[in-house]
């Protein structure tokens, strides 16, 4: 790169790192198909609040606070279409890396057990789908003011930036013993733009998955215990 292109380079990049700096690592979509739902009838999925998954299920029977322990099953990657060998791959990937990061989440306000019983919540997750991000086009939405520009009006349209992937969620909790439904969600989220892991297809979809850990721990927290939790950001 010629000297006069890079001091412009470095002066733009300059500019806008204020702008990127502190961003979102994922963002929550403007909306989901509920019928995309795996694991509970969509039909008793209602539109969530603000700070909420986009459907969520609570049961207004349960006596939370006689939980203390949280069984996590495998997660379920749900895919209608077939897949290649490396996408196979990825998504195990995805699926084991949301299994660890509910596991380090959870674990910090509740025990966390691998057999059933009394007092224990079984979590159920479920990838319903994912895209990854094309990195090229990714650098290209980040760095570039014009590309700024163009994504800023994508999202808007469509509430995912250009350039960047996204992941579908669901989860289910039961009462471990009973098999009682006492919550459940569906959720999906898109990738913020960002300069750490721009260059990783699966950053956002798995940014995604870290953020749903830190909400369910949240969530887990807010229903079984009366100390005070803290929020994902």
């Amino acid at each position: 790169m010629k000297r006069g292109k890079m001091a412009v380079f470095v002066v733009v990049f300059a500019l806008i790192a204020p702008l990127l700096v502190g961003c979102a690592s994922s963002l929550q979509a403007r909306k989901v198909d509920v019928a995309q739902a795996v694991l509970v009838d969509p039909s008793i999925l209602e539109k969530g609040k603000e700070g909420e998954a986009l459907y969520r299920y609570i049961n207004p029977k349960v006596d939370w606070k006689k939980y203390s322990k949280v069984m996590i099953e495998p997660v379920i990657v749900y895919q209608q279409a077939a897949m290649d060998a490396e996408t196979r791959e990825n998504f195990q990937t995805l699926a084991n890396n949301a299994f660890v990061f509910l596991n380090n989440e959870l674990q910090k306000v509740a025990t966390v057990v691998t057999v059933p019983g009394p007092g224990t919540l079984r979590m159920q997750f479920a990838i319903v789908s994912a895209e990854k991000s094309g990195s090229v086009s990714n650098f290209t939405t980040t760095i570039l003011p014009i590309g700024m520009v163009l994504s800023a009006g994508k999202y808007a349209a469509t509430g995912k930036p250009m350039g960047v992937g996204e992941i579908t969620g669901e989860m289910r909790i039961t009462d471990a013993a009973t098999g009682e439904l006492l919550a459940a969600a569906l959720d999906k989220r898109v990738g913020g733009k960002q300069v750490r892991g721009m260059f990783t297809a699966w950053q956002d979809a798995d940014s995604g998955l870290q953020y749903w850990a830190e909400l369910v721990r949240y969530r887990v927290c807010s229903f079984i215990s009366s100390a005070v939790c803290d929020q994902p950001k």
